[in-house]
């Protein structure tokens, strides 16, 4: 049985409003992935992470921690954790993933840094206010805090003299290209997904020819395709970097939704969802690429041991290493 609904909402409304996300990270977390790489702080033109990835192993956690909630007594009492949440960041208690698992989706960034460069693209990072871009909070209808939080994040723009961001993820893309210039005054930020970047360098992984090789399966990121447009882009990086592209029964603006972010009310739902993609997906091959966190993690769990999900960045970044 899922937890109350409006006091799930609730709680990560309050999160965001008071704490910046609606899964708050501490900040050597959040920037643990810029280690090591000399990116300047801020600039007119900015990697933006929307802590998209390193949410995840976390929403995971805390995912599995509803469900043990749903199925006992302490289910009733989620009233009262939403009221000790506003004191308390209480969600920090029940989500503790290992060095490990962060690391795996830090890497992500990482790669995408080296794609970046090895492009000749020149950016900054914002570190600490590297903020979430209120996409699940947009998706539960929580307006209003949506629209102060945007605020917030605007605001570090402003900060740090940014006019270009270079996105990760399609979530935190489609919020701060087309949902934050609807809902704020004077946001004039180009916003622009590092795949679409890399694109129009027509470079593939590198610029200088390197390839791969291999066969994979590709899903469509169902914001990234029908919302924003990129579908051609990560299929001819692939093919530059020299991986042959098969796509499923649904693909491109007809994709299948991978479950997401729907796991964050009804995991049992979303993961029900995310076998039926997984079975499409394996109907045409066992490699598997993704270029979503949330797509990336739902199909993982979903496919087991049956099939290899990777994200897209580890594909590009091989090539660039060969």
């Amino acid at each position: 049985m899922p937890l109350p609904t409006g006091e799930v909402i609730g709680i990560l409304g309050d999160n965001l409003r008071l704490r910046k996300s609606v899964l708050p990270l501490p900040t050597r977390v959040a920037t643990k992935w810029t280690e090591g790489l000399d990116l300047k702080r801020g600039g007119e033109t900015v990697l933006y992470t929307g802590l998209m990835y390193q949410l995840i192993p976390y929403i995971e956690g805390l995912v599995q921690a509803q469900i043990k909630m749903g199925d006992s007594w302490m289910a009733k009492y989620t009233g009262l954790g939403r009221r000790v949440n506003r004191m308390v960041n209480v969600s920090a208690f029940m989500a503790r993933p290992s060095a490990e698992e962060r690391a795996r989706y830090d890497q992500v960034p990482i790669n995408v840094v080296h794609l970046l460069r090895r492009a000749g693209v020149e950016f900054g990072a914002l570190y600490e206010d590297d903020l979430y871009s209120g996409a699940l909070a947009y998706d539960l209808g929580l307006d209003e805090v949506v629209v102060e939080h945007a605020k917030k994040v605007h605001a570090a723009f402003k900060k740090h003299g940014v006019k270009t961001v270079i996105t990760i993820d399609p979530h935190t893309t489609t919020m701060l290209r087309s949902v934050y210039p609807k809902i704020l005054k004077d946001y004039d930020v180009e916003v622009r997904s590092y795949l679409e970047v890399l694109a129009e360098k027509n470079t593939g992984a590198n610029g200088n020819g390197d390839k791969t090789s291999g066969e994979v399966v590709i899903h469509d990121s169902c914001v990234f395709a029908r919302y924003e447009g990129v579908v051609d882009e990560p299929r001819e990086l692939l093919a530059a970097a020299g991986v042959t592209v098969r796509d499923p029964q649904n693909t491109g603006r007809q994709t299948w939704c991978c479950g997401g972010p729907v796991e964050s009310l009804y995991p049992i739902k979303a993961a029900a969802n995310a076998a039926n993609r997984v079975a499409e997906l394996r109907a045409v091959g066992t490699e598997c690429v993704t270029m979503c966190p949330m797509c990336y993690v739902n199909l993982s769990n979903a496919a087991g041991d049956s099939m290899r999900v990777r994200d897209i960045s580890e594909y590009l970044r091989e090539a660039s290493a060969s």
